[in-house]
């Protein structure tokens, strides 16, 4: 490669370099804590950083880091569609990027699990020829195998949104560990500060009565955001799931029943025993 300027007619010619490049970066679970090296690496190296955070203390700090922070919550609104909100965001970052910068969008936990805009912002922009790639962080599910003990090599895990498990129908395995997100609001569509979750409940512990039985113990469980607060871990016979109290950052944590008979046959073509 010939790294010397190239020459014109009336001497060295400039060569435009095109620095917009976008980054979504996840400043994990706990607050301050769970922001990687690379990731704040990114947030200070930036020209410009979008936030969704939620939590004031996450965003100050960030804003230490970098003075040029924006919010993309001002794109929710009472009565306005989620997904119209989520739209508004990723317009506004690409806008951003339009503009020849290096763009940081930090997004609560990790940020491509139910993180919409990150994932979208990033197709579109790799359509538009930006460089654009996603860091990974910590997420509610990682602290939940930490808090809980649990491994989900052990006999396998499924993870499912709440309400799209019951309206679909999933199919699963109640001999591997089974994890429902946002069992506290169930059939919440939009934005709604008064939603009602228990008809949702109801629905669900009515699913999962026909597998497992009333009285297989499920944890209610909630991830704490610091280090002063503990997680909330919560066990009681699933009947009693729908009188509980829950909120959207509500999951329900379903434990395995019984194994499944090896296939000794199978094994044994497998391992090469005789």
């Amino acid at each position: 490669m010939n790294d010397e300027t190239p020459e014109g007619a009336d001497g060295p010619v400039e060569v435009a370099m095109n620095k917009a490049q976008l980054v979504v970066v996840g400043t994990g679970y706990r607050a301050i804590g769970d922001l990687t090296v690379e990731a704040r690496a990114c947030i200070e190296q930036a020209d410009k950083v979008l936030c969704l955070i939620g939590d004031p203390l996450v965003t100050h700090h960030i804003g230490q880091l970098n003075p040029s922070i924006e919010t993309l919550n001002v794109h929710y609104g009472a009565g306005k569609r989620r997904q119209d909100s989520y739209e508004e965001m990723v317009e506004h970052i690409l806008s951003e990027v339009r503009s020849d910068q290096f763009v940081c969008v930090a997004l609560y936990g990790h940020p491509g699990v139910f993180a919409y805009a990150g994932h979208e912002a990033i197709r579109r922009a790799r359509l538009e020829g930006v460089t654009a790639w996603m860091l990974p962080a910590s997420s509610a599910e990682d602290w939940l195998f930490a808090d809980l003990g649990l491994d989900p090599g052990r006999r396998g895990c499924q993870s499912f949104e709440a309400t799209d498990f019951l309206i679909r129908h999933r199919v699963f395995d109640p001999t591997s560990l089974l994890i429902l997100w946002q069992v506290g609001v169930i059939g919440m569509l939009d934005r709604d500060l008064e939603f009602d979750g228990r008809p949702g409940a109801v629905c669900l512990t009515e699913a999962l009565v026909a597998q497992y039985g009333a009285d297989h113990p499920v944890t209610i469980y909630e991830a704490s955001p610091y280090v002063t607060a503990a997680p909330r871990m919560t066990t009681l016979p699933l009947a009693k799931l729908p009188d509980s109290s829950m909120s959207g950052i509500s999951t329900l944590v379903v434990p395995p029943l019984p194994q499944r008979p090896l296939d000794q046959e199978l094994l044994a073509r497998l391992t090469g025993c005789r």
